[in-house]
């Protein structure tokens, strides 16, 4: 009886975790309030695909495909690309460092002739991991800091990225797990072009979902991200977002 009355104990925490955690990262509708005119809402789907592969010695192998597609509502096209390779190193049981690549492709843009509707942008990042067991979550903490060169940009743009994702396993179906995350973005610097980033908020991403663990190998998300931007050329704060059906897929070899 007592271990029953332990089991109920946690199981009541964890809700009561996961609801306090996801209220606290809802983002305020006073803070973001903004005129009709100048606030910008989008429906998208993205669904990346993230491949993880052990080497000898502690080193690991990485790449991401990450396509985005955008105005779901109104008949649905593809708005980006990602290749995002890298190498990784396990320092410790928890703490992973990373050096990749990233080409983006930016299609359908919105612009007036003789300017083109794709462009792309190249960066470089440095990124580090830490995984840790708090109760019953298993949380991942990342650090990453890009450089961007951006056509339309004239130099390099410098984006810090911090993020924290949680899992947490279901006690009557271990194989499913709430999924979140929250992820902020800070442009370090200004760049001056026509697609030129301004420093400080560039944007927020948010995701609440699901995940099912098929195998040691495979598992996904599915759910529902909140992307909150800020565009330079509109006025505001905050004065994009994008509500987006997510599907994430983890294969690790």
């Amino acid at each position: 009886m007592q271990r029953v009355a332990i089991s109920r104990r946690r199981r009541v925490t964890g809700i009561i975790s996961i609801s306090v955690f996801v209220w606290s990262l809802l983002p305020s509708p006073v803070a973001f309030a903004q005129s009709p005119s100048t606030f910008k809402q989008d429906l998208a789907l993205w669904a990346p695909v993230f491949m993880t592969v052990k080497l000898p010695k502690s080193f690991y192998a990485y790449m991401e495909v990450n396509p985005r597609f955008f105005d779901l509502d109104d008949g649905g096209d593809i708005g980006q690309l990602l290749l995002r390779p890298a190498a990784g190193y396990q320092l410790t049981e928890k703490l992973s460092i990373w050096q990749g690549y990233a080409w983006v492709g930016n299609f359908n843009v919105p612009h007036t002739p003789p300017q083109s509707s794709f462009f792309e942008e190249n960066r470089i990042y440095q990124q580090a991991n830490y995984v840790h067991k708090f109760q019953s979550w298993n949380t991942l903490s990342r650090f990453r800091l890009e450089e961007r060169w951006i056509e339309g940009a004239a130099g390099t743009a410098v984006r810090l990225r911090l993020m924290w994702r949680g899992l947490y396993p279901l006690p009557i179906a271990p194989e499913w797990a709430f999924a979140t995350y929250d992820e902020v973005f800070i442009n370090l610097n200004t760049v001056e072009g026509r697609r030129g980033p301004e420093a400080g908020f560039d944007q927020n991403r948010f995701f609440i979902g699901i995940n099912r663990t098929f195998s040691k190998r495979f598992n996904m998300d599915f759910g529902y991200q909140n992307q909150l931007g800020n565009v330079r050329s509109i006025p505001d704060l905050a004065n994009t977002m994008n509500h987006t059906i997510l599907f994430n897929f983890f294969i690790n070899l």
